[in-house]
């Protein structure tokens, strides 16, 4: 029930009642008392699935981008002194950080928060600064120095760690080039259902058709029968494109099927039997 007036007072109160929630499968969300408030205001619940395109790593994105920003400030800050003797340490400049943070273009939406939320920009301290002032208290122009200051040193900041994290992304990662309706191939670690050793399970399954392209990060397939019951959106770093094997360079590689012996029954139980004394040793 503490979920309940956050809720209400922190969101409710300033969007209205919305439509539709996106969320985690945590322990309140799914529950029956949750599902039954939602369903008496007519809002639909959208739970996270595995590498849902919506909901997986934007929060942890958003916290390594501020992690590198406020690593950054501390390592190269500044220290601004007034004329009365006042040092503005990092700590006292995070609020400039976080202003540039928040009024700073997203490339996932291409707008910046306060526009998506409130539908306008506000008002910058560099925007709204006259500069036609000739007489100027000692203490204002302390503090209007260490405002742009403070402002230009957020901005550097905040470029570098984007520069940073999308250089370090474009070294490893290149630009997709899947298409509707292609072949293509999974990584096996991404089903847990397939039941073989792991030495001898193959690193791929496959082939599937893919169904969409979601973005550049996300591809969905259409699974198998026996592999319905897992999420078909994966990201494009488990997917491959599938080549069909040549038959001329490789003629006996399909003509033969792979027959794998029988174990002899004598040591199978052999097996059976060092593992129920390993399993009485450890005990």
């Amino acid at each position: 029930m503490d979920t309940a007036p956050l809720l209400w007072n922190r969101v409710v109160s300033w969007t209205g009642i919305f439509t539709n929630v996106i969320s985690d499968r945590a322990l309140k969300f799914p529950s029956a008392l949750w599902t039954n408030l939602h369903q008496l205001f007519g809002i639909k619940l959208s739970f996270s699935a595995a590498y849902h395109p919506q909901t997986d790593g934007l929060a942890e994105r958003m916290i390594q981008t501020l992690e590198d920003m406020v690593s950054r400030l501390f390592a190269y800050g500044i220290e601004l002194k007034d004329c009365d003797g006042f040092t503005h340490y990092w700590c006292t400049l995070l609020p400039a950080l976080e202003l540039e943070y928040k009024t700073s273009i997203h490339a996932s939406t291409n707008q910046t928060p306060p526009i998506l939320e409130k539908g306008c920009d506000p008002r910058l301290p560099q925007d709204s600064l006259r500069k036609e002032l000739f007489k100027m208290h000692p203490t204002a122009s302390s503090c209007k120095e260490m405002l742009e200051k403070a402002g230009n040193h957020a901005v550097r900041c905040f470029k570098d760690s984007f520069s940073y994290s999308k250089d370090k992304w474009d070294k490893s990662h290149a630009t997709p080039e899947f298409k509707a309706r292609e072949l293509v191939i999974v990584f096996s670690t991404n089903f847990n259902n397939i039941k073989r050793c792991k030495k001898i399970k193959d690193s791929f399954a496959g082939p599937f058709v893919m169904k969409a392209l979601y973005g550049e990060n996300f591809v969905e397939v259409e699974l198998s029968e026996d592999l319905s019951n897992k999420q078909p959106t994966f990201p494009v770093t488990s997917i491959k494109s599938y080549k069909c094997g040549n038959a001329e360079k490789f003629p006996l590689r399909n003509k033969y099927p792979q027959n794998i012996p029988p174990v002899e029954s004598s040591i199978m139980k052999k097996m059976n039997k060092g593992l129920k004394e390993r399993k009485l040793q450890t005990k």
